[in-house]
């Protein structure tokens, strides 16, 4: 075995994010039909904000308020009942992508397992227990709880810290070059970056390529 731990991405590496369908099921609690045409609004919002968050010039809590300050507005509602509403909502809709469940399964025994996100807490638990993956990961690093996102170094070094290992045993795998990749890379790990088809256009070079979760175990295994 190449790795004695695996550090994964959540968002679209473990789990589905649909987040159109989880601000519908969010909205339709407050009477509002979300439509195509306001999600590509708040897509336009928020990209700023994520961009800004993982340079660290902005916090989580404020992401996760000024994202639905607009809304707040019009349905006079605090942004973080919105925000919270959406959070659970997401965790409803959440689903394991295909060939996780499988991949966990082949390497439980042989590889450790932790998870470092750029996600929110109230998310980050709620839908590791209800899809059932939560005793596969000794640990989970929430960026929004240490006060560094990724690509910053520091979230993986705490992550490299609660498992105890050297970094050469450890892979890091993610859809993400430019947090995922280049994050694990400056911290010094190996990296995969399950790209979904996806074609490479940056300076980025994983390690490894994968286009789908499937194909992890008989990498690690080689």
């Amino acid at each position: 075995m190449k790795y004695d731990w695996i550090f994964f991405d959540a968002d679209e590496t473990l789990f589905s994010f649909d987040a159109f369908s989880g601000l519908r099921r969010m909205f339709a609690q407050y009477g509002v039909d979300f439509e195509p045409h306001h999600f590509e609004q708040y897509r336009a919002l928020t990209k700023p904000l994520w961009e800004a968050y993982h340079h660290g010039k902005i916090s989580a809590d404020e992401l996760q308020t000024t994202r639905f300050n607009q809304w707040a507005k019009q349905l006079s509602r605090d942004p973080r009942e919105l925000n919270h509403a959406y959070l659970i909502a997401m965790a409803d809709v959440c689903r394991p992508l295909d060939g996780v469940e499988q991949m966990l399964g082949e390497l439980a025994g042989q590889v450790r397992f932790g998870i470092i996100t750029n996600g929110f807490t109230a998310l980050q638990d709620l839908r590791l227990q209800r899809t059932g993956l939560k005793p596969h990961f000794e640990f989970v690093v929430i960026s929004e709880n240490i006060g560094l996102p990724k690509p910053h170094s520091g979230i993986f070094e705490h992550a490299l810290s609660l498992a105890g290992a050297e970094k050469s045993a450890v892979l890091m795998v993610g859809d993400t070059l430019e947090t995922d990749i280049l994050g694990g890379q400056n911290s010094g790990l190996d990296t995969c970056w399950l790209s979904h088809g996806k074609e490479n256009t940056t300076a980025i070079q994983p390690t490894y390529r994968i286009a789908s979760m499937d194909k992890l175990a008989p990498l690690v295994r080689a």
